[in-house]
């Protein structure tokens, strides 16, 4: 390899449908980003054979040389401690060792784990919209609720690797039920899945028109429902009210929790802007604790319209490899 070759971590984002992954450099520029889809149903030596030779591809089409520092994955049920994927809800790999057995293709670099949020929270502190803060807590909105907080310039991994799930901290119990045969978790509320549950939810309970009638469940998304309240449709402005005050309540809980400057909004729901945002705060600021009220910054992230979970999966070892060069 050339002497003087620039440096770069991958980064991997597994998702239940596709697997993202990117090589980024010190500053999170991102050169050879690509995708294979995971195939969930499959084992997990198919899905890294796969993977394995994809990211050799890439590598070979960049057209230079790079020194591969490290690997940084974020992934469902990932445990930053063991290094393996526990039981993912929507994936069939059970309980591997990912690190273990991505080391045998990847040999002498470290290679992370993290769960998906965990990683976005990384990738927020280092290269968006969390630089130079050191307690935010990060909330990513997608077909489920993702969270990652961070203390003292710390990400809260607690004792086992799984702290800081606050998609399922329970807002009923007996409430709406959860895919995992629990009821009322928070992110069957507040999530874009739980956003167009309440919107059924809706338009069974009131007669008021709404242009959002005549969509089935699995025509309707997040952009329809966003459309039609800037529309001034009253089923879908009364949807983001209600997620509003679900979220803000169990977002003022969090504050108690670890005292944060800032929390931080990451994923499709975020593209409705105030019409999510304004309700949080609201119902937020009703429920603090007072000596918290209006101290706790509402933002999107700065990495949207960017790969912020492969980013963030690279910045979790551009940590790791700084804290180690500065211990010397």
């Amino acid at each position: 390899m050339q002497t003087g070759a620039p440096e770069f971590v991958l980064g991997i984002d597994v998702g239940g449908t596709f697997t993202k992954y990117g090589f980024v450099s010190h500053q999170g520029e991102c050169v050879g980003e690509n995708s294979i889809p995971t195939h969930a149903d499959e084992p997990f030596s198919h899905f890294l054979a796969r993977l394995v030779q994809a990211v050799e591809e890439t590598r070979r089409t960049l057209g230079y040389e790079i020194v591969l520092r490290g690997i940084g994955m974020g992934a469902p049920n990932a445990n930053y401690y063991t290094g393996r994927i526990e039981k993912p809800a929507n994936l069939s790999w059970g309980d591997v060792d990912v690190v273990g057995l991505m080391g045998k293709h990847f040999k002498d670099i470290p290679i992370i784990i993290t769960n998906d949020a965990n990683a976005a929270a990384i990738g927020e502190m280092r290269f968006g919209a969390a630089q130079n803060m050191r307690d935010f807590v990060m909330i990513t909105l997608g077909t489920g609720l993702g969270s990652g907080l961070v203390s003292n310039g710390q990400l809260i991994y607690g004792h086992d690797g799984f702290a800081g799930e606050l998609g399922h901290i329970i807002v009923d119990p007996n409430g709406r039920m959860h895919i995992n045969g629990r009821r009322g978790a928070l992110e069957t509320y507040v999530s874009a899945t739980g956003i167009k549950r309440t919107v059924f939810h809706l338009l069974a309970e009131y007669p008021d028109e709404s242009e959002l009638r005549d969509l089935s469940f699995h025509e309707m998304t997040g952009e329809h429902i966003t459309a039609a309240a800037k529309r001034g449709d009253k089923i879908a402005l009364e949807a983001y009210e209600y997620t509003g005050r679900i979220l803000g309540i169990k977002l003022a809980d969090t504050v108690a929790y670890t005292s944060p400057e800032a929390i931080i909004f990451f994923g499709g729901p975020t593209k409705a802007g105030n019409l999510l945002l304004d309700p949080i705060k609201k119902h937020m600021e009703e429920n603090l604790f007072p000596i918290y009220r209006n101290k706790v910054k509402l933002l999107i992230s700065a990495l949207e319209g960017r790969n912020a979970a492969v980013l963030g999966a690279s910045a979790l070892v551009w940590q790791e490899l700084d804290r180690a060069a500065m211990s010397r």
